[in-house]
Parts: structure tokens; sequence; C-alpha cells
């Protein structure tokens, strides 16, 4: 098969399609003919030499995929060859073929094309984990999301506004805004021009946001923590601005505020499996009925991921950047 590998770090041009072995499915996994896969910040900084693949996993980057089951290992059930799926992967998205634990699958749901379906698995598991599952958003409360028009961000802002509660953004242009606001975000602050924390207190009549998903890390910490509620939940779950930062606790212990801090692609097998199903179980009907969609802002060719890499480096696109095999 064909895949993208990384023979040094560097920029967009380390990627190369090359010929590789095919993976072989080993117990519980199957084999998934790759129709489409999907770009994520983790994808760069693997191909950065900063990330690299947990032990066992593919060594070529993709943290998601969609396409249709080639192979049923040993010990699988409840799938079969030809099925339409997406898959939460460890690695190995990139390529046109990877194995996957069968516990990380997902069927297509109704009307989300095989292609589109590919810009679901990372980001529905990332945000039902981290504001659902760990942070406990509830109907009636304020949740705000950093970088709103990031695929991230477009699913949390459909997923919290499906539960009833109130979505507060922040995005660098009014473009990045109007779509957020099309997909039903509440509060928009543009970054750049304004300060969310003075923005989210206004908007929230000074009781701040209950859940902050941020993807920024040490830069955005201090004013996170200030502009949560009483009772406030902060998740992190990116670094774009940096790794390391004084953290306030009497801030943090005046309001009775959490801060947790996850990712995906280390998490042993029987907690990634736990998530898909959660997932499976309390997105995929709100899928199936239309009430949320991927957000997906443009295609490329898998053996042209260069490309893809530098549209998301240049953070113009709104919502998923999508590498589709030949």
């Amino acid at each position: 098969m064909h895949a993208i590998t990384i023979p040094e770090p560097g920029g967009p041009e380390a990627l190369v399609w090359d010929e590789v072995p095919d993976p072989v499915p080993g117990e519980g996994e199957v084999l998934v003919e790759v129709a489409a896969s999907a770009v994520n910040r983790a994808d760069i900084l693997q191909r950065q030499g900063f990330y690299d693949p947990p032990p066992g996993s593919s060594p070529y980057p993709g943290l998601e995929c969609s396409g249709r089951i080639a192979e049923v290992g040993p010990g699988v059930t409840g799938w079969s060859v030809g099925d339409e799926v997406c898959a939460l992967l460890a690695g190995g998205g990139y390529a046109e073929k990877v194995a996957v634990p069968a516990g990380q699958l997902l069927p297509l749901p109704k009307g989300v094309g095989l292609t589109q379906a590919a810009a679901l698995p990372e980001v529905v598991a990332t945000v039902w984990s981290n504001v659902f599952m760990i942070s406990h958003l509830r109907p009636g409360e304020t949740l705000l999301v950093h970088g709103g028009s990031s695929g991230i961000g477009t699913m949390a802002i459909q997923l919290a506004k499906a539960v009833g509660a109130k979505v507060a953004v922040t995005a660098g242009s009014k473009e990045k805004l109007a779509r957020c606001a099309e997909l039903g975000a509440d509060i928009l602050v543009n970054y750049r021009e304004q300060d969310f924390v003075a923005e989210i207190e206004e908007a929230t009549d000074g009781a701040g946001a209950d859940v902050i998903l941020d993807n920024m890390g040490a830069k955005y910490l201090d004013r996170n923590v200030t502009a949560l509620a009483v009772n406030g939940r902060l998740a992190i779950i990116g670094m774009q601005g940096g790794v390391k930062a004084e953290l306030n606790i009497a801030a943090l212990l005046r309001k009775r505020a959490a801060i947790s801090a996850t990712s995906l692609r280390a998490r042993p097998l029987g907690e990634k499996a736990a998530i898909v199903a959660a997932v499976r179980e309390h997105v995929w009907p709100l899928l199936d009925a239309g009430h949320v969609r991927p957000v997906v802002d443009c295609e490329h060719p898998m053996s042209d991921a260069a490309a893809a890499h530098r549209v998301v480096e240049e953070s113009g696109h709104i919502g998923k950047v999508l590498l589709v095999t030949p």
C-alpha cells in the first residue's frame, strides 16, 4: 500500500507518499481500506518531530479515518467485511489501509458521506470526553470554546447547543465568528480585538463561564481561571500557547474550580473504547437526526498531504481539512 511517511522531521515537504508494507490486523482488530483521513494539530507536531506515536502504534500520521472494512481479525464480533465505518486512531490514518482496534470503530451516521465521516472521530471523541464526560456541561450553563472555528470548536458549539447550553467562542476574524454564529454560538469574541475575560463577564452578568474548552494552554491559563464561574471547570486539550505558566491557586480556591488536562492518543485501549461507546450512544443519534454535522473546509489528495498541512498551519480554515485516498 501507499502511506505518508516522514523520513526526516521538518516542514510540510517532509511528508512523503511512499510504498510501505500492508498492515495486518491482530487480535481484536479490523483492517480498514481508508477512504479519507483528516489533519489534526498533533499530525503537524509529529511531522516536526515533537510528538512520537505511542509504542506499538502505526508510525504514520493520522488520528482518524473513514473507509470500509477489508478484513476482520481474530476475536472481533459485530463487524463484517464491507461495513462502512469511521475510526479513532493512535496513528496510521494517512495511508491506504490501517489496522484498527474494534472498540475504536463507529458506523457511518445517517446522512454523512463516507469521505465526510473522516472529520468526525477525533473531534467528537475529544469534545464529548472533555466537555461532557469530565466537565459535565449541563443545560443552561455557559461553555466557552477557544478556537471556535476549528474542527474541535465547530463540533463543541453544536453539541453544547444540542444539550441546551449557552456557547461563547473566540476566533480571529469576522468571517470565522460569523460561521460560529451560524452553528449556534451565542457570544462572539474576536481575540485580536477584544478581551475574552471582559466579554464573558459582561455577557454572563458577571457569572463567568461554567466550562472552558481550551486549546492554548499556558498563554491563557491565568485568564481562563479569571473567566471561570464559581464551580467552573477548565478543560485543557492543547498547548498552542505554550506549556508552562504560573497558576494562582487562591483564585482557583475562591471559585471552587477544577482544571483537567487530557489527550486521546496515548490512552489505553479500554479508555478509548469507553469514549467511543459513549460517543456512539450520545452523539450518533444527534448526527443521525441531522442536529449535528461535520464541518469540512476543504479536501486534498492524501498524496499531497503537504498542501493540507499548509492550510492548517496558516489557520485560515474553518472546520476540518480532509485527505482523500486515490
